[in-house]
C-alpha cells in the first residue's frame, strides 16, 4: 500500500476536526445569533494546524483520537477567537478572513467581540470535559492558558501593535514578539498532546523545541507570503502587513535572509525529532519541511 503524503494525512486529521466542529454550538441555551456568529468563523476553513499538532503528538504517546479530539478542538476555538478580534477595526481592521467577510463585517462589531469572547471561554469548557486523567488535563490546560494569555499570544499581540507604524524594531524584538503572538500557541499545541499522552520529561523537552522552531518558521513563511503570495490562497489581501506598517522579517532583514532564517528553524525542528520514530513522526517531519517549501 502506498504511504499517504503529508497533505493527505493532514486532510484526514482536518476532516476529523471539521466533523467535530460541525457538531458544536447547537444547544438551545446559546442565543441563535451568537451560535451562528461563532460557527461562521469556526467553520470558515483553515489549516487546523494547532489541533492537528495536538492530535499527532498525543497519538504518538499512546492516546486515541477519540480521547484527544475535544481538547484538540479547544485549540482551534482559541485560534479562531484571536482571528475574530485581530480583524476588528480597533486592531488590524481587516475586512477579509479566510476568503470571506470578517466577522465584524458580517455580524457587526459588538456581536463579533462577543463571538470571540464566547469561543475563548467555550475552549476551556472543551478542554476540561476531556475524558482523560484529570491531572494531565489540568496540566495541559494550564500550559494552554499561559500560552494564550498575557504571557503568550495576547502579550505578543500588544507588542505587535506597539511595533506597528514603521517603528524601528530589532531582530531580537521581532523574534520575541512572534514567539509570543504565534509561537506560544503552536508550541503549546504540541506540548498539550504530549502532556495528555503522559510523555516523559526528556521527551517533552524535545516536543517543546520542535513546537518552538516550527512556530517561528510558520511566522517567517507567513511574512514572506504576505509579500509574494496570492490573495486567493492567503484568504486576505497580499501586502496587508506592509500597508499597516507592521514589523515583518522581510521588511527587517530582506527576503533571502528571511528564507534562510526559516530554513534554519526547520533544520532545528527536524533535529528535535531525531530520537523519535513512527508514522506520526514522519508526518511531523514532512510538515516542518513543507512550511518553508511554500515560499521557495
Amino acid at each position: 500500500m502506498t504511504k499517504p503524503t503529508m497533505k493527505q494525512t493532514l486532510d484526514i486529521y482536518r476532516h476529523q476536526m471539521d466533523a467535530f466542529f460541525a457538531s458544536c454550538l447547537h444547544e438551545e441555551s446559546i442565543p441563535p445569533s451568537l451560535a451562528h456568529a461563532m460557527r461562521y468563523s469556526l467553520l470558515a476553513g483553515g489549516k487546523r494546524i494547532r489541533p492537528v499538532l495536538c492530535l499527532v503528538w498525543g497519538e504518538f504517546f499512546g492516546r486515541t483520537l477519540d480521547e484527544l479530539v475535544p481538547f484538540a478542538a479547544s485549540l482551534e476555538f482559541i485560534h479562531t477567537y484571536s482571528l475574530v478580534h485581530d480583524d476588528l477595526p480597533a486592531m488590524d481592521d481587516d475586512d477579509l478572513r479566510r476568503g470571506q467577510p470578517a466577522s465584524h463585517v458580517q455580524h457587526g462589531e459588538a456581536l463579533a467581540i462577543l463571538a470571540g469572547d464566547a469561543l475563548l471561554t467555550e475552549a476551556f469548557t472543551l478542554m476540561l470535559s476531556a475524558s482523560l486523567p484529570p491531572d494531565v488535563v489540568c496540566q495541559a490546560a494550564l500550559d494552554v492558558s499561559e500560552a494564550a494569555g498575557p504571557r503568550g499570544m495576547v502579550g505578543g499581540q500588544v507588542w505587535d501593535m506597539e511595533f506597528s507604524g514603521g517603528k524601528d524594531v530589532s531582530l531580537d524584538e521581532l523574534q520575541t514578539m512572534h514567539a509570543l503572538k504565534t509561537g506560544a500557541m503552536i508550541r503549546s499545541s504540541c506540548r498539550a498532546g504530549a502532556v495528555l499522552g503522559q510523555a516523559a520529561a526528556q521527551d517533552l523537552e524535545k516536543v517543546t523545541r520542535y513546537g518552538e522552531c516550527i512556530g517561528l518558521a510558520f511566522q517567517v513563511a507567513d511574512d514572506i507570503l504576505d509579500l509574494v503570495g496570492e490573495a486567493e490562497k492567503l484568504g486576505k489581501p497580499v501586502g496587508s502587513d506592509l500597508a499597516q506598517g507592521k514589523a515583518t522579517y522581510p521588511a527587517l532583514i530582506g527576503l533571502e535572509k528571511s528564507r534562510s532564517l526559516g530554513q534554519a528553524m526547520v533544520r532545528e525542528a527536524l533535529a528535535a525529532l531525531n530520537s523519535f520514530h513512527g508514522p506520526q513522526i514522519d508526518f511531523l517531519r514532512d510538515l516542518a519541511v513543507y512550511i518553508m517549501d511554500r515560499v521557495e
